[in-house]
């Protein structure tokens, strides 16, 4: 079969790191990449997977997980403005359209 080979994306995405340092990577050679076509690089999904906890490591990336409540209270929070805004011109329109 043949070897999986995946975008800047999805390696950023397997990762956890920005598509740049991604690039950054592969053009130091710290991680295995090819460049088809000579212009798209594509990194071997498998040796991606094996990196990912160096990298990691290197790049300080959180991996705990959030769970929803924390989700809800973080959109709430950072968005409280733009919801009350919504809220209000919602309500403002309802009372200029139904009566």
């Amino acid at each position: 079969m043949a070897e999986k080979l995946i975008t800047i994306r999805e390696a950023s995405e397997i990762l956890g790191i920005l598509e740049k340092d991604v690039i950054d990577l592969a053009k130091k050679k710290r991680i295995p990449s090819y460049l088809i076509g000579g212009e798209f690089l594509r990194f071997p999904r498998e040796d991606i997977h094996q990196l990912k906890e160096k990298i990691q490591k290197e790049f300080n990336v959180l991996t705990t997980t959030v769970s929803f409540g924390e989700k809800v209270y973080n959109l709430f929070h950072f968005n409280d403005f733009y919801i009350i805004s919504f809220l209000a011109i919602a309500i403002l329109l309802g009372v200029i359209l139904f009566t």
